[in-house]
């Protein structure tokens, strides 16, 4: 694998506001960050609070006005593109000394990359001359880091105009977040995540900085965020029949994650990485005879040469030992930093309550919960002012939450058209359903819990960065949702910059004192708890979720075999680890074979 020039590790997208300008305060230093474009409304706010910081003329763009929603998103990513263009003419113009962002600019960068050796020879040079000349070069290889977009595939409500017409597709949120980034100025990637939408892959078509240019070059790429290899074979080719290039798979893992989660069917990172490893060069091959065949059709320039697949990885990463061993045993390209980054100001958009609160965490704060309207689970923080808001909502007997953006709006169950599960029309009426059952009191109990446990994530993973920047608040609601992934539980405390990319690249160690299993251990416990908690929910299972859990315990059987055969290869690891290490695989083997997944008895 080649050595990045300058980062080998980005921060993917968090949550709505989380890293909404999070390019604004990195980017600056060679490190790419994800932008979340799904609420347009929160841009606009975020656009204006740019324009005033960076003395630029703000032109509000209203919702009244035609194809507001990509306008909005493309001038604010213009908009961020042009500020982190004038912090590099800045930085370029700095002196090497001191601790100006021209030193940190090189400090940061990890010691193996280039750049950064480049920057020790100049340091270590006496001659004047040559240390000038050497300054001028490494001025010259200064470069900002991405500004990626992210949109989630699924979230891609129809929209009406204001006589209640339903609008083209073109104008559905993901199409036209789509179109935002794509008539933007960057040059940069979206991320694809939460599977496919056969509408959004077709309309990528439409938009030329997706093909390669006279030269053979992309303008606009493609990232996949996939839960496994077949997942990314399946896009991969969907895509390239239309001559539309993949340059990254994302690999996350199932449910060491923040936000979202996709579980797989008990599919363990470690061997989803392996079959990248064995079958990189054949997927390669395979979607570039259908890329290229396609681009041939449509008669317009093609690749010069076989452009580069990128595979990183992401999902509960937290020594520099493990991020160093997944680069280097598994070839990857980079890999993914999120949750811990929300414990760095100088990164992402924490309020200081929030802040507070997961710089002090416990453990069992982090949880994988139902509050996700989209019915997907949702990594959760139990200590949050949304979580006192939903609880006293319902004290109130006023369950829900009031919708006004209506992102999430999918269930049509009870209503004409589709709302929100979190909102108050929707559980005020499914409860009024579930009275009419007159259930057993545990019953109701739970049902009512399963109704009144979805939270409005629209408002709640937006309000922190508008609370942290004194920005009006989106119809006076404060209470904010967090939803970092469960490693997170193994760092405590607010960092700088400085002290996070550090830890990242293994020159000192963060981490709190709680004991930390390996990430493919914590990993695999997540699972067990999750397959656990699936055969106490399921009490009546049936034949085909009876076959379900036992393909899930026999994927973790087998995962764990492939890490008693991993473990030699942590050659970085001391022999108490990897004996501890295999200690933990034997429990866990254990705990699975003990598990009672029975078919169910035919009835007599």
């Amino acid at each position: 694998m080649n050595k990045p020039e300058l980062h080998s590790f980005h921060i993917p997208v968090l949550g709505l506001g989380y890293s909404i300008d999070t390019p604004v305060k990195v980017a600056k230093y060679g490190i790419t960050s994800v932008v979340s474009i799904m609420d347009d409304h929160l841009i606009e706010k975020m656009r204006e609070y740019h324009c005033k910081e960076s003395g630029t003329h703000y032109h509000p763009i209203h919702t009244k006005d035609e194809d507001h929603r990509a306008r909005r998103i493309k001038e604010y990513l213009n908009l961020l593109n042009d500020i982190i263009n004038r912090q590099i003419d800045d930085i370029k113009t700095l002196p090497f000394e001191g601790n100006n962002d021209l030193v940190k600019y090189f400090d940061l960068l990890p010691n193996d990359s280039p750049v950064k050796i480049a920057y020790q020879e100049m340091l270590e040079t006496s001659d004047e001359a040559t240390k000038l000349e050497l300054q001028n070069n490494l001025r010259n290889r200064i470069k900002p880091g991405k500004i990626d977009v992210n949109i989630m595939s699924k979230c891609d409500r129809m929209n009406k105009d204001a006589a209640g017409v339903e609008l083209p597709m073109e104008f559905s949120d993901a199409s036209a977040a789509l179109r935002g980034f794509a008539t933007s100025n960057l040059t940069s990637s979206v991320v694809f995540s939460a599977g496919y939408n056969p509408r959004l892959y077709n309309y990528i078509e439409q938009f030329p900085d997706f093909f390669p240019d006279a030269d053979g070059q992309l303008k606009k790429r493609i990232i996949l965020k996939v839960s496994d290899f077949r997942s990314a074979l399946v896009q991969g080719k969907i895509l390239a029949k239309k001559g539309i290039w993949v340059s990254e798979y994302r690999i996350e893992s199932g449910l060491n994650c923040g936000g979202h989660a996709f579980p797989t069917e008990g599919l363990l990172l470690g061997p989803i990485l392996e079959e990248f490893k064995n079958k990189r060069e054949e997927l390669t091959e395979e979607i570039f005879a259908l890329c290229a065949s396609a681009i041939a059709g449509r008669n317009i320039p093609g690749f010069k040469n076989v452009p580069e697949l990128k595979i990183t990885v992401q999902g509960g990463i937290g020594t520099a030992k493990e991020n160093e061993f997944l680069m280097e045993y598994y070839n990857l390209n980079g890999t993914g930093w999120g949750s811990p980054f929300l414990l760095v100001p100088e990164a992402t958009n924490v309020d200081t309550n929030t802040l507070n609160e997961l710089a002090n965490a416990k453990k069992e704060d982090y949880y994988l919960s139902n509050a996700s309207p989209l019915g997907i689970p949702f990594n959760n923080f139990r200590r949050t002012t949304s979580q006192q808001q939903r609880l006293e909502r319902i004290e109130k007997d006023r369950p829900g939450s009031p919708c006004f953006k209506k992102f999430l709006s999918s269930d049509s169950e009870l209503t004409p058209e589709a709302v929100c599960t979190a909102s108050r029309e929707y559980q005020n009426l499914k409860i009024k359903q579930l009275r009419e059952k007159h259930l057993p009191t545990d019953l109701y109990e739970q049902e009512f819990e399963r109704i009144t446990e979805k939270d409005c994530l629209c408002e709640g993973l937006g309000a922190g960065v508008l609370l942290k920047d004194n920005i009006p608040l989106s119809h006076n609601l404060s209470a904010v949702t967090i939803c970092p992934g469960p490693n997170l539980a193994y760092f405590s405390g607010i960092f700088t910059l400085a002290e996070m990319v550090g830890h990242i690249y293994g020159k000192w160690n963060i981490l709190n004192s709680l004991p930390r299993p390996n990430m493919f251990i914590n990993e695999l416990q997540i699972y067990i708890d999750y397959l656990i908690k699936k055969i106490e929910t399921d009490s009546l299972l049936n034949a085909k979720q009876v076959k379900y859990l036992l393909t899930f315990r026999k994927n973790l059987l087998e995962g764990i075999e492939y890490y008693n055969n991993l473990v030699v290869y942590f050659k970085k690891e001391s022999n108490h680890y990897i004996a501890k290490m295999k200690d933990e695989l034997d429990k866990a083997a254990l705990e699975l074979s003990s598990l009672n997944i029975a078919f169910p008895q035919p009835v007599e």
